[in-house]
């Protein structure tokens, strides 16, 4: 039998393992501006979906509105505060579908890569904390957490890989990078699992909280934008397919 922090880890391996996907499929697959797009809608309305429910809910549940709204706040504000420092690198359109507008944010040209990386792991960090905790709750793994945080690396891989080619950056470089971001998303799922197990269920749900207030505002500031300005009006619609999705396999899982 495979210990439960390893299988978190596994599992959030296999979540940050889309931004190696991603950026493969970036290299070598001349995909759309707009095929990019909607890929960022539907998993931002996936990722919605899933802090509605799988976390916010599950967290109002077992700790109370106190500690909830206090996580929620707090995790929003550590995501604005880490993307506003982010985005004076250069990474403030690491999800974009657009190549261009993304190099155009750097301070200078092919000196982004290391903040598009280090958005990654703002992005993913609360994500993959999300997976591990979700094993807590008897052992049973958070099927739509996972499904959510996989989809909504696939573009930034898509993306980034695409930008680093165009700065000049070797496929080994840019593979191993995104290697290695998963590699941490892998980490962080294990450390969620690890770190928390045994606290009391107040501790957990402000956890929870903060993980789904950072989420959120890493959709609204970095994927909503991005999704809306790709598909040209349509992103509402698409996000909330990923919405309902979501929300269809929650509730079948229940």
């Amino acid at each position: 039998m495979i210990p439960l922090a390893v299988q978190a880890g596994l599992w959030g391996l296999l979540s940050g393992s889309a931004l190696l996907l991603g950026a493969v499929l970036g290299w070598f697959v001349p995909f759309s501006k707009r095929s990019v797009a909607m890929i960022m809608a539907f998993g931002a309305g996936v990722l919605i979906s899933a802090l509605s429910f799988e976390l916010m809910d599950e967290a109002w549940e077992t700790g109370g509105i106190i500690p909830v709204a206090i996580g929620f706040v707090a995790g929003a504000a550590l995501f604005t505060l880490g993307n506003l420092v982010l985005s004076r690198s250069g990474a403030s359109h690491r999800k974009s579908a657009d190549v261009q507008k993304r190099d155009d944010a750097a301070d200078k040209p092919g000196g982004n890569s290391m903040a598009l990386a280090l958005g990654a792991l703002i992005d993913g960090i609360p994500e993959a904390l999300v997976i591990g905790i979700s094993l807590l709750r008897g052992g049973a793994i958070g099927y739509v957490a996972v499904a959510a945080v996989f989809l909504s690396n696939i573009p930034e891989g898509l993306s980034s890989a695409a930008g680093m080619r165009k700065e000049g950056k070797s496929a080994a470089y840019t593979f191993g990078l995104w290697a290695a971001i998963a590699l941490a998303s892998g980490i962080s799922a294990f450390l969620g699992y690890a770190l928390f197990d045994g606290a009391s269920p107040g501790v957990i749900a402000t956890v929870q909280a903060v993980a789904a207030g950072a989420i959120l505002a890493m959709v609204i500031d970095t994927m909503a934008p991005e999704a809306f300005e790709g598909t040209k009006g349509y992103s509402g619609m698409i996000a909330v397919a990923g919405f309902l999705a979501a929300f269809a396999l929650s509730k079948s899982a229940g």
